[in-house]
């Protein structure tokens, strides 16, 4: 999924990591460019959170799917999997967020968990 930025009126699409940080992260979106963590009181401007190309980003999701019961499995430099769930990317850390991404967008998560 590409990210979209529609310039101009202070919204955009959302994309893998916004998914993330919502669906499994429960951040709200405070504004157009960052989120708002509940859990810890904080702000994360969307340049603080980058998981597809910082692998302790990435290991933020891992933590918290493995809270929601998920295992966490390296399959070699780019393929992990949690649980029946395996996805490959160019790093470690973009096969992280992708897989996550495929529980996100598949409503894989309870709702309860949110």
């Amino acid at each position: 999924m590409k990210k979209s930025t529609m310039k101009g009126n202070g919204h955009r699409g959302m994309n893998k990591v916004d998914i993330i940080a919502r669906r499994i992260l429960g951040w709200k979106l405070n504004r157009w460019d960052r989120w708002y963590d509940h859990e810890k009181g904080i702000f994360i401007h969307d340049s603080e959170f980058q998981p597809q190309e910082n692998l302790d980003h990435a290991m933020i999701i891992v933590k918290r799917l493995e809270k929601f019961g998920f295992t966490y499995t390296i399959k070699g430099d780019s393929e992990v999997c949690f649980n029946e769930v395996s996805a490959t990317g160019g790093t470690l850390a973009e096969a992280i967020t992708n897989a996550a991404y495929e529980i996100a967008d598949n409503s894989s998560i309870a709702d309860e968990w949110l």
